[in-house]
């Protein structure tokens, strides 16, 4: 979700090897097709501009002898993926990365992007940081993400088998909590990938928790909750005897399928 404009990009995966960006207006909850791109799209190392103007995002096709070398670093216009700042990766360590501002952006590089055009209006931020490295994939980008996004850090846990959790937590409206369950995670179960997270709303008055497994992505938008689950966006308000009350659908997503789109630029 972008910081300063109602608007955000949902990443509509299948099926398996493909997947489309979407325009979400959170002004009146209507969804825009922008393209489809045959490969992977590794949403925890994408970003958007405050402003929602512009998209940063690490994909992989696996053609490596290709001109991106099969996985590639870009800055597109919002919704759509043709990119105005293209990176070759050629691997899938480190890419993508965070906007710092509106026109800058920081790359999650560390073994080398190779610059294949540049816009002139979105430049490299070479002086940030993240304050916490998590290494270099999807958690490198994604923690720092949740963090300046008004995620508070409260445990992170490693287990035997190698698998890991990182907790982060966010006020909700009337004493609520959401709580996501970032995993890190070897030994995952079918239909989960290596990183995949889960979701618990809490309430401090009763004490009582809330685990809503189906949850995909979950966050607060002003004092709505909104979630996705089984390739559906929902909002609601928080309370109730499930954790939240008066759902409402905003869009089923399930039926959308592959089309080839030019970018209007």
């Amino acid at each position: 979700m972008a910081r300063e404009k109602r608007v955000a990009v949902v990443f509509r995966r299948g099926p398996s090897k493909k997947v489309c960006t979407i325009l979400w207006d959170r002004t009146d909850d209507t969804f825009t097709l922008g393209q489809w791109l045959r490969g992977r799209i590794y949403e925890r190392r994408a970003d958007i501009s405050p402003d929602g103007k512009h998209l940063i995002y690490f994909a992989m096709n696996g053609y490596w002898k290709s001109k991106v070398s099969g996985a590639w670093t870009a800055i597109s216009r919002t919704p759509y993926l043709k990119a105005i700042t293209l990176l070759a990766k050629g691997d899938c360590w480190q890419g993508g990365g965070l906007f710092t501002s509106n026109d800058r952006y920081w790359l999650n590089d560390g073994y080398g992007h190779e610059i294949l055009h540049e816009s002139s209006t979105i430049t490299r931020d070479q002086d940030f940081e993240p304050v916490i490295r998590f290494g270099g994939e999807c958690t490198g980008v994604y923690y720092p993400r949740l963090m300046r996004d008004g995620w508070a850090l409260t445990r992170q846990e490693r287990f035997s088998d190698g698998d890991a959790i990182t907790i982060f937590e966010k006020p909700l409206p009337r004493g609520w909590t959401l709580r996501k369950i970032a995993h890190e995670s070897v030994n995952h179960e079918p239909g989960h990938g290596c990183y995949w997270d889960e979701h618990v709303l809490l309430d401090a008055e009763s004490g009582r928790e809330f685990p809503q497994p189906q949850w995909e992505w979950a966050d607060l938008d002003g004092r709505s909750l909104t979630w996705a689950e089984r390739g559906c966006i929902y909002r609601a308000t928080v309370g109730g005897d499930s954790g939240y009350k008066e759902p409402k659908l905003l869009g089923d997503l399930n039926d959308w399928s592959y089309s080839r789109i030019k970018a209007p630029y």
